[in-house]
Order: C-alpha cells, then structure tokens, then sequence
C-alpha cells in the first residue's frame, strides 16, 4: 500500500468514519498527475503479484493489471483516499478480471462435431451421383452453369446453342433432377419402412 508521504494530495476537510484510511467515507481530493505516476511505477508489479495470487491465468495478468490502472488513471478523481491508490485499482483489476469471465462462459466455443472435409466429400459424391443420371445435354449445362459458375450465355456460346435454348436446357434438366431424387427419396423410404 502507498503511504501518504509518497503521494502528493490536494484534499479538502474529511469525514473519517473509520479508523481504516481505505474505508473512509467519499472525501473530495484530487491526486495530482505526477502521484499517480509514482504510485504507477511502484504499484504496477504489486498489481500483477496480486492478481497472480488470485489465481489469474499468466497470459492475462499483466493484460488485466494494465487495464485496472488505465481505468483508475480515467477516473483517478473518484479515489476517495489517495494513500489506499493500489488498494483501489487492485479492486479494479479484480473486478475486471471478474467481468472477462462472466463473459467468457456466454462466448464458449462450439465443439465441432463434424468434420467439414467429410460434408464436402459427401457433397461431391452426391453431386456426381446426380450428374452421372443425366443425359449428356443435361450433365453439360449443369456442370457448366452450377459447378463451373458460367452464365447462360457463355454456356450458350460454348454449345453453339441460342441463350434461350440454353436456358430451356437449364430448366429442364433441373426438372429431370428433381424427378429423379423424389423417386430415389421415395424408394428410400419404402426400403426403410420394410427393413
């Protein structure tokens, strides 16, 4: 803890309640820019020991212990008693600390249950499944304009086809698709009701 000798203060008469200087009644006083420079360079490694002490991860002791002296810097004049200046940011710093991990148990990770490489194999077996199904008209203007990402008149110029036949094609093969799955879908669940 500071003592008072170390800390220039400019105060104003006091209510003292208390016999503890930490746990006096609002005073007005103002520690000067300088004080708290000093009480900085003397508290700063008592602050990080004081927060190691209260089991907070390495990695954001010193993280911590400096935002508790930037905010007690920000609001340095509501310090009610300039010689108790590491008793009240180590508060800060405990407090900020406290509010990280309220925070960090709202902000948990997912688990990922799923591997996305697995997802996209399975897609891809699906989508040649699919495409294989097709004639070879259909299987063109599919893979040209949903895999290849052409547009329909690039895929006409291609083909030596009209846009609009193109886009007939398009529409139609769509068409031939979704019959074909509804049927797979349907024979699917026949088989699954039977077994």
């Amino acid at each position: 803890m500071m003592s008072l000798s170390e800390i220039e203060v400019e105060r104003q008469p006091e209510n003292l309640n208390s016999n503890d200087p930490c746990d006096q009644q609002p005073c007005i006083s103002q520690i000067s820019d300088q004080s708290f420079a000093k009480a900085y360079q003397k508290g700063f490694q008592q602050s990080v020991r004081f927060l190691s002490s209260r089991g907070v991860p390495r990695d954001l002791v010193f993280d911590t212990a400096q935002g508790a002296w930037t905010k007690a810097w920000e609001r340095r004049e509501q310090l009610r008693n300039p010689s108790c200046v590491l008793t009240w940011v180590n508060s800060i710093a405990l407090n900020l600390y406290r509010s990280a991990l309220r925070r960090e148990r709202h902000t948990e990770a997912l688990v990922d249950l799923q591997d996305p490489k697995h997802e996209m194999i399975g897609a891809s077996i699906d989508a040649e499944r699919i495409l294989n199904s097709c004639n070879r008209n259909d299987r063109v203007v599919l893979e040209a304009h949903y895999i290849r990402g052409f547009k329909l008149d690039e895929i006409a110029r291609q083909n030596n086809w009209s846009e609009t036949a193109a886009r007939i094609r398009l529409l139609r093969a769509r068409g031939r698709v979704r019959v074909n799955l509804r049927r797979k879908k349907t024979a699917l669940a026949k088989a699954h009701l039977a077994a």
